[in-house]
């Protein structure tokens, strides 16, 4: 029997400005935060895509899928799906959409509670224009698709304790 390739992982937060990138594999399904992709021009911020795909040696994207609270779609929708056509035809890897909902207000809740002062506006401003919050955003994504996928879940307990 064909050993199972491992699958590594890219999740992306797709921002028309920002785009965070998180990563993680099927082995130990947590996600971690990537530099996120903040470069002036939208071909830059595909190439640093690319430049993490290559390094990570990724097979499989996962894109945040904004759905709204609701459950309708709304007009970011259709600006993710262009963006997720473009990766499919540059990268030719399987995309998986996830939905995005509340990552961006986790992801910023994280950072509030992790650094004192957070939540003041300078500070929101910083981790935004770094594209800190997007990525971390990004490892929202990705690690509620391992979550609700199994992958990584820890075996505690069982039929083999």
């Amino acid at each position: 029997m064909p050993e199972q390739q491992h699958r590594r992982f890219l999740a992306i937060d797709y921002g028309s400005r920002r785009i965070g990138l998180a990563h993680g594999d099927d082995e130990l399904g947590v996600a971690m935060p990537a530099p996120a992709a903040v470069e002036a021009g939208e071909a830059e911020r595909m190439e640093h895509i690319a430049t993490e795909i290559r390094a990570r040696r990724i097979n499989v994207l996962v894109v945040g899928f904004p759905v709204n609270m609701d459950g309708s779609h709304g007009y970011k929708t259709r600006e993710v799906d262009a963006f997720i056509g473009e990766l499919e035809r540059r990268f030719a890897l399987p995309v998986i959409r996830v939905d995005e909902t509340l990552s961006s207000y986790e992801a910023e809740s994280e950072i509030s509670a992790k650094r004192k002062g957070g939540r003041n506006a300078r500070a929101r401003q910083q981790h935004r224009k770094t594209g800190e919050i997007d990525s971390r955003a990004a490892a929202v994504i990705l690690q509620d698709f391992f979550n609700a996928n199994g992958i990584g879940a820890p075996s505690f307990g069982g039929d083999d304790a």
